[in-house]
This record gives C-alpha cells, sequence and structure tokens, in this order.
C-alpha cells in the first residue's frame, strides 16, 4: 500500500506544479479561445491542462516502474503502449485546443490511440455473460476494445463542461477501481492485479493535482488534450484487468458472484452521469437533424444550471452521483451484506434527489409567499 501512496503522491504532486508552466504556455501558445455559446464561464480562460496531466501520469509511471513491489508490473509492454497512446492522443488534443480539429480527424486520432494499446496488449479477451462466459477471438476482442476505449473518451470529453468536472468525475471512477482492484490483489490473493490497481491510482492523483487549478472558478482547463486523455486512462484499466483476472476464482466472492460482471460493468457505472449525456445528445442532435457532434447547450450539467443550482453546487451534484453509484457497485460486489449496502445507498440517494429539486421547491415557496402577500395587501 506503500508503493501506491507514493505513487499517488508523485502523480499530485508533478501535475499540480507542472499546471502553471502549462498555463502560461497556453497564453503565449494563443491557446485561449474566446468564449462560445454553450460556454458557462463569462472570461477566456487557456486551455491544454492535458499537458501537465501528461506529465503528471508519465512522471508517476516512470517512478513506479523503479519501486520493488511494483517492478514486476512492467514485464510486459501494456505500460510502453499507454505511454505511447497517451502521448499520441495529448498531440491530438493539442492541435484540437490550438487550431481545431473536424469530428472525423479527431475521431480518427482516437482510433489511432486505442489500436496502439491494443497492438501493446490492452484488450479484452472475454466478457461475462449470465451462467458462462465469452471468450473473445483476437479480430472480435480487438473490434471490441477499441469501441470501448472510443466510447469511455468521448464520454469523458462531453462530461468536461463545468469547471472540474470531468477531472472529478473521473477521479471518483478512479478510486472505486482502484478500491475493488485493490480488495482483489490483496484480501483474494489475486496478485496480477496490481497493474490495473497501480494505473487506477496514477489516474486519479493526476485528476486531483489538476482540480486544484481547475474547481470553480478555474484557472485553466484540461481542454480536449485532458478529457481524451483520462479518458484513454480510464478504460485501459477495465480492459486490462480483463488479461488477468481469474473468472473462477470469482466464486470466492459473495454478492451472487457481481464480481464476474464487476471488470465489464464499472466502467459503465461510474461513468453512468456521462454516457448517458453522451446518448442523449447523439439521440437529441439526430432527432433534431444535426450532426451528432454538433455542440449544444442541453447537457446534463446545464440542465442543473437551468434549474438554478450554482456553478459549484452543480458539480457537486454531479460528484455526489458518480460516488453513490461508483462505490455501491464496488460494496455491492466485496461486502457480505448487500441489503445493507442498498438501504445505504437507497438513502444517499434520496437525499441527492432533494438537493436537485432544493432551487425549485425553494422558487415555489418564494412564489406562494408572493402571492400571499398580494392576497393579504388586496384584502387590506
Amino acid at each position: 500500500m506503500r508503493e501506491y501512496a507514493l505513487t499517488f503522491i508523485i502523480a499530485v504532486a508533478v501535475t499540480y506544479l507542472l499546471t502553471p508552466f502549462v498555463r502560461r504556455a497556453a497564453i503565449t501558445f494563443g491557446a485561449v479561445p474566446p468564449v462560445r455559446d454553450r460556454d458557462v464561464h463569462t472570461e477566456p480562460i487557456p486551455r491544454l491542462g492535458g499537458i501537465a496531466m501528461y506529465g503528471g501520469f508519465a512522471a508517476a509511471l516512470l517512478i513506479s516502474a523503479q519501486l520493488p513491489h511494483l517492478q514486476e508490473v512492467f514485464l510486459g509492454p501494456t505500460w510502453r503502449g499507454l505511454l505511447m497512446a497517451g502521448g499520441l492522443i495529448t498531440v491530438i488534443g493539442v492541435i484540437d485546443d490550438r487550431w481545431g480539429m473536424d469530428p472525423i480527424s479527431k475521431l480518427a486520432g482516437q482510433i489511432a490511440a486505442a489500436g496502439i494499446l491494443v497492438w501493446q496488449g490492452v484488450q479484452l479477451l472475454w466478457l461475462p455473460l449470465p451462467g458462462t462466459t465469452l471468450i473473445l477471438g483476437p479480430e472480435l476482442g480487438a473490434v471490441m476494445s477499441v469501441l470501448l476505449i472510443v466510447v469511455t473518451i468521448n464520454a469523458v470529453n462531453f462530461a468536461d463542461g463545468l469547471d472540474g468536472l470531468a477531472a472529478g468525475i473521473v477521479a471518483i471512477s478512479a478510486f472505486a477501481f482502484f478500491a475493488y482492484y485493490y480488495v482483489v490483489a490483496v484480501d483474494k490473493g489475486f496478485d496480477r492485479q496490481s497493474y490495473p490497481a497501480m494505473i487506477a491510482i496514477i489516474l486519479a492523483g493526476v485528476c486531483i493535482g489538476f482540480l486544484m487549478h481547475n474547481f470553480n472558478p478555474a484557472r485553466v482547463f484540461m481542454g480536449d488534450t485532458g478529457s481524451m486523455l483520462i479518458g484513454l486512462l480510464l478504460a485501459s484499466i477495465t480492459i486490462t484487468v480483463t488479461g488477468q483476472f481469474d473468472v473462477n476464482a470469482s466464486r470466492e466472492f459473495n454478492a451472487g458472484g457481481l464480481v464476474v460482471f464487476l471488470p465489464i460493468l464499472l466502467p459503465l457505472l461510474v461513468l453512468a452521469l456521462p454516457l448517458a449525456d453522451l446518448v442523449l445528445a447523439v439521440v437529441r442532435r439526430t432527432l433534431a437533424g444535426k450532426s451528432p457532434f454538433a455542440p449544444d447547450k442541453k447537457h446534463l450539467h446545464h440542465r442543473l444550471l437551468e434549474l438554478g443550482h450554482s456553478h459549484a453546487r452543480a458539480v457537486l451534484l454531479m460528484y455526489l452521483w458518480a460516488a453513490i453509484i461508483a462505490f455501491a457497485s464496488v460494496s455491492l460486489s466485496v461486502f457480505d451484506q448487500p441489503s445493507m449496502v442498498l438501504a445505504v445507498t437507497t438513502l444517499v440517494a434520496i437525499c441527492a434527489v432533494g438537493l436537485i429539486t432544493l432551487p425549485r421547491l425553494q422558487r415555489r415557496k418564494s412564489r406562494l409567499q408572493g402571492d400571499a402577500e398580494v392576497t393579504e395587501h388586496h384584502n387590506s
């Protein structure tokens, strides 16, 4: 655990220290786009924060390779694939943040980065099905892996609409991944699980380090440079585990074998909000006769602002929902009392719904009080 803690601290510190330099470079480089109609900020803010995030990721990864208890993780080529694919997606993001890219070119770059990961061994090998396990061949596994990586990249990119939103949600997701994989690796004796746990804790550290500069009011944006990078890393965690997870050993777990499905379901669950936002956006724009990539101001975070929430409160509510879904899923897979987990989760979810509707209730109360005062005035 000390190695993981040290790796996390390195990722946080390097990302945090690099971000001010990247911010100044972005201003010099001209990566300060004007405010668009769909933006919620009112002043131009520099982008390219993803460069600092890649620097924090690379530093933590390379330093962790020298730690005694983590050296075995680096025996295969996967970590090199992550560095190369992360570097490529960062370059693509820099081009897009500075000069702009058409959706097709950006998608091609995302597929290329995903292809590098698959080439270096980050590939789905099986999919859990009720009562059985579907073994994927090399071709189908490669296609499914690229698809999952690209979808995750764009889901995170869609979530990057408010100060600190994408970094916070991905940090929560990474912590949930780490909690799950650490239990598997340490408590259940699946030693080979240390690789996804290590990447998860690095990803969490990178997001936290950047979030210190990015939470409302943000001083710098990660841009597509950062959102695509952390989406790529998040997808790589779940794909990697399928090559190392012993499905039969999952019978040791309680909760009805949920752990068999969790390596595939967890990324969908922890990114439930961004994925739902992505699907709704594609359907909404397609029905309106627009391109699925056409920007608008109807994302979930925009609707929270329309309800009357402040910028910071809208972000915190999104954090809360992401944490409820992510850690409830992990808890159901590793604890012996699923009924207790469900009860606590339901209680917290009810409180979250109450917080979401609070501004509307306050407006209704104010309106009723106003009507009452008008009525009283007329009666007098």
